[in-house]
Parts: structure tokens; sequence; C-alpha cells
């Protein structure tokens, strides 16, 4: 291990663990345990672990990192045979899980149902009334013009009990609508490999299945190239499309069925030489091109599940989010505000000015949007924000709907 490289698929969340401050490891492929704390020095020296410094190097690094105190190779060697055997590293043994993940999910035309219980209902019987409960809360104003055709919907990501009143304005409009696909544009929290990632398998739910539009999702495969992930694993622990399917499938789901085009969107971050408009059509122009032609058919909606700010020490910041609340939905309002006028170039730009130091995870999905829809009217529908008092954070979202001029 002579150039060790961190895993960069993990999350670490603060918290307090009986007076102490930890790191909670959260891995959606299962290599390191539920529950795994890790203390919180170890981060910068993760961040350092990025497969191009050596022993040597990593060795002088840390050494400034502890003001001095001399670590040496030999001192390292042993702490990454500890931080491999917990899975923490991108090594021969996570690679091979990895790969034996990949390919139990491949072997499986259907995408799991993996939050049916833990985020809502896993019962139909249960679930039905729970989703119209929901969809109950939606207002009566602002709502689209009446008469208008819809042509997408942006709808949170967040878990469906704490963003109800978004979720409920995002979907109570398509009540009566029976479009024949839904493409929808998730979040790839865990994409390293490209910008975006795609499956042909059907989406399970405890109402039914959704079966996919498997020609439209080998159309767009061929269209993206290197910018879409060869693998489909992204989409197996994923919630972003799973929550849209649910409340798709309970609002659409009558005699007509539609298809689904299930479309995960990573971070621009590594993927792109600049987060600039111009690098985004540069790496993703013929996928965006095809994206277009599919939302362009009379019987296509487009949905972007999001989720904007993600703010306090949860998320990196050294603030919590009461002090960052009112920059960070000034930022979305200003976002909102650039779709609405369907000023791309002023999307990137004000996501530019913050150097996305608000954590808008819903970035790619919402300029993906910008750019595969014919000019329309933005009217936003909510917005909102879920504050997580044990961790001092918070996560901002939003309900908005395109519809035609």
């Amino acid at each position: 291990m002579d150039y060790p490289r961190a895993r960069h698929d993990l999350e670490f969340i603060p918290i307090d663990h009986e007076g102490r401050q930890m790191i909670l490891v959260r891995d959606r492929l299962g290599l390191v345990p539920y529950g795994t704390g890790v203390p919180r020095g170890l981060l910068p020296v993760l961040a350092l672990m990025d497969g191009l410094r050596s022993l040597g190097d990593l060795a002088r690094e840390v050494t400034a990192l502890q003001g001095g105190r001399r670590v040496t190779p030999e001192d390292i060697a042993p702490v990454l045979a500890e931080l491999d055997a917990a899975g923490l590293l991108d090594t021969a043994r996570y690679r091979e899980a990895k790969a034996a993940a990949a390919a139990a999910f491949a072997a499986n035309p259907v995408r799991a149902a993996v939050f049916a219980g833990p985020a809502y209902p896993d019962s139909p019987q249960l679930l039905g009334p729970y989703l119209d409960a929901i969809l109950a809360l939606a207002p009566g104003e602002p709502a689209p013009p009446a008469g208008a055709k819809l042509l997408g919907l942006i709808a949170p990501h967040i878990d469906p009990e704490s963003g109800k009143a978004a979720y409920a304005a995002a979907y109570a409009p398509l009540r009566g609508l029976s479009p024949a696909r839904v493409v929808v544009l998730g979040v790839g929290h865990q994409i390293i490999n490209g910008l975006y990632s795609l499956t042909d398998k059907a989406y399970a739910t405890p109402l039914g299945e959704v079966a996919s539009d498997a020609a439209a999702v080998a159309k767009l495969r061929r269209a993206g190239g290197a910018v879409v992930d060869p693998s489909d694993l992204q989409h197996r622990d994923e919630h972003s499309v799973e929550f849209q399917a649910v409340f798709l499938r309970h609002v659409l789901g009558g005699e007509t069925p539609f298809s689904l085009v299930p479309v995960l969107c990573g971070s621009p971050a590594g993927a792109l030489a600049e987060p600039s408009r111009r690098a985004f059509l540069e790496a993703a122009g013929p996928f965006l091109a095809a994206l277009r032609e599919l939302a362009a058919a009379p019987d296509t909606l487009v949905v972007a599940g999001v989720d904007f700010c993600h703010i306090g020490p949860k998320f990196g910041h050294d603030k919590p989010a009461d002090l960052l609340e009112e920059a960070a939905t000034a930022h979305d309002a200003a976002l909102l505000d650039a779709l609405s006028r369907g000023d791309a170039e002023a999307f990137w730009a004000e996501s530019a000015r913050v150097g996305d130091g608000y954590n808008v995870c819903g970035l790619t999905a919402l300029a993906t949007l910008a750019e595969i829809l014919p000019p329309a009217r933005l009217t936003v529908l909510c917005r909102d924000i879920m504050r997580e008092k044990e961790t001092a954070s918070a996560v901002t979202f939003a309900a908005a709907a395109y519809t035609a001029r």
C-alpha cells in the first residue's frame, strides 16, 4: 500500500457519543458495520489519502498536522492495515466486495424498495392512506396556472415525513394526468465514475412495481458514453429516485401504466474540469441532447427529486445551521430565480459565487433539468427546511412546477 487511497463513497456524520466528539461512518455498500464511529481527528488524515501521496508524503503531512510531532512511514503502516480491515480504504479487498455486490444487484431485474418500513409504510394498506394524508396538505395557492401543460416538477428527496408539505405541493398537481413515461432525475450520492448512473431495473414499491423504459435507458447510456457510470450499483441503496417512484406509483398508478427512466446525477466536483455551464455542456452534451429528445415527447414528464442546501456540522461546516440559514435560503432563492428565468448561466454562476459552500446535492440534477426542458414557466409551490437539533444541522428543499409558456 505505497500510495493509499481512502474510499470516496462513504458519508461521515459528526455525533456526540457519551460526551465525546466522534464521526459516524455510513457505508451504503455495507462493508463498514452500521454504527461504526471514528475519532474526529482521523478525517483530515483520510482526506490526505488520495492515491497520489506516498507513505513518505503522508508521514510528513501528518507530522505537520500534529504540530511537528514526528510520524514515520513505519508508524503509518499499521494504521493503514486497521483502516483497511475496517473497510475505509480503496484496496483490493474493497474492490472485490464492491464487484460482488454489483454482480448480485445486476442479477436481479427489480430494484427493491429499500426504504419501505424505515422511511414510509411497507404495506399497501398503510401506504395508500399515508400518502393520501400527505397529498391533502397541498396548498390551494400558489399553483401551476390553470389549464397549463405540466412539463416537469422539482420535488424533494428528503424523507417523506420531514418533507410532507413539499411532497404534497409537488405531487398534487399530477392528479388526473397520465404520462406514458416519467424521467426521474435523482441524486447519486455515491457516484464516483462519471456524472450519471442509469438502470433499466423496475423499481419496486409496496403499491406495485414501476417498470423502466429499457429502450430509453439504453439510448441514454449509448449517448452518455464515459459520462455515465458503467455500473448501476448506485441505485441499490439510493433513496432519491425511490421516494419519487412511490409517490408517482400512488398518484399515477391507475389503469394506464407509466414507465420510469431513473437517472442518478452525481456531483460536478471531480467530474467536470471546472464548475461552470461550459464545462458541464462539454462533458455531458450528447447525454443532455438525448435526454432533451426524451423530454420533448408529449407523453413524457420530468421530475427532479432533489434537496437544496445542507448546512451545519453534519455537513462539514464549523458553524451551527441557524447561523447559516439566512444565507443558505437566499442561495436557494437565487438558484430558483435563475431557473425561473431560464438562465442556466446564472444558475451556475450563483453556485460558483458561493463555491457550492452550502452543499446543494441537487445541483447537477437541477442543471440537467434546465438544459432539457423547453422554455417554460416555473412556479415555486413550496419552500421548506428540516432542522436537526441533535446535530445543529439543516437541509432545505422545495417544490416547483414547470409549465408550458
